[in-house]
């Protein structure tokens, strides 16, 4: 291990109580002046469940379970938009902090990842209440769903890291990446199967690897099975390539924010 991987660890065991504060400062600012606060997290899911319910699941009938099905998919997708749209939006956000007090500027991307990871928790009370209720079996491989969970935040926080180092310089990426992740959503097959999609569409399938992550959920909570090496290793790839890039980006051009915010 390198000099400065050390560094970075020991920096990181240095500041973890204050991570532990950023991500509880996250989420009381997610459902600040809220009457229902973090019920929003349980209604928010569900509601939008009920509804594509009832306009996609006599549309694909050949789809049972559909709300499950629709679920698995929605807080798969919901884990990475919000996770990363928070972290690109970290840095700018907490510009008055580290201008005036010393704090590795990842930790504030990181903690806007953790915030959603948190919320993702309580929204999997809906997933597991709607699989009780429609009597979808609870199996093991749903333990092995942790692993591109896991997967999907290092995705996000390297999304995160070059989104929000991006953003500092570039306003507009902001308006940009939610354009973007308007149109990941309805390239995905959230609310619909994945097979539909016509032969000459399939590349965008294919070459975005959230839509393997996505397949990956689906096998451990939907179908009850375990997903396959190619499944997790291409999103995988794909994740550590983005924490790289953002890393890179971020030691870089960091020493410059100040004269940008």
């Amino acid at each position: 291990m390198s000099q400065i991987q050390i560094k970075e660890l020991n920096t990181f065991s240095k500041y973890k109580s204050l991570l532990s504060e950023l991500v509880r400062k996250d989420i009381k600012n997610k459902y600040r002046n809220s009457v229902l606060g973090v019920l929003w997290s349980l209604l928010d899911p569900l509601l939008s469940m009920i509804v594509l319910t009832i306009v996609f699941s006599t549309l694909f009938h050949r789809v049972h379970d559909y709300p499950v099905y629709y679920l698995s998919g929605q807080l798969t997708y919901n884990l990475f938009r919000s996770g990363s749209t928070q972290a690109m939006k970290s840095l700018v956000g907490s510009a008055n902090i580290w201008k005036s007090v010393y704090v590795p500027k990842y930790l504030y991307v990181l903690s806007s990842v953790l915030s959603n990871f948190v919320t993702f928790l309580f929204s999997l009370i809906i997933l597991f209440g709607i699989m009780l209720v429609l009597r979808v079996d609870f199996t093991v491989y749903m333990i092995f769903a942790s692993l591109p969970i896991l997967i999907i935040l290092i995705m996000a926080f390297g999304a995160g890291l070059i989104l929000g180092t991006l953003n500092v310089f570039f306003r507009d990426v902001e308006h940009l990446y939610s354009v973007f992740c308007l149109m990941l959503m309805y390239a995905m097959p959230i609310f619909y199967p994945a097979d539909i999609l016509p032969a000459q569409f399939k590349f965008i399938q294919t070459y975005n690897p959230l839509f393997y992550l996505l397949t990956c959920m689906r096998d451990c909570f939907y179908y009850g099975k375990l997903y396959s090496l190619t499944e997790i290793l291409i999103p995988t790839v794909a994740a550590f390539v983005l924490l790289g890039i953002g890393i890179i980006l971020l030691r870089k051009y960091q020493d410059r924010f100040i004269l940008y915010v």
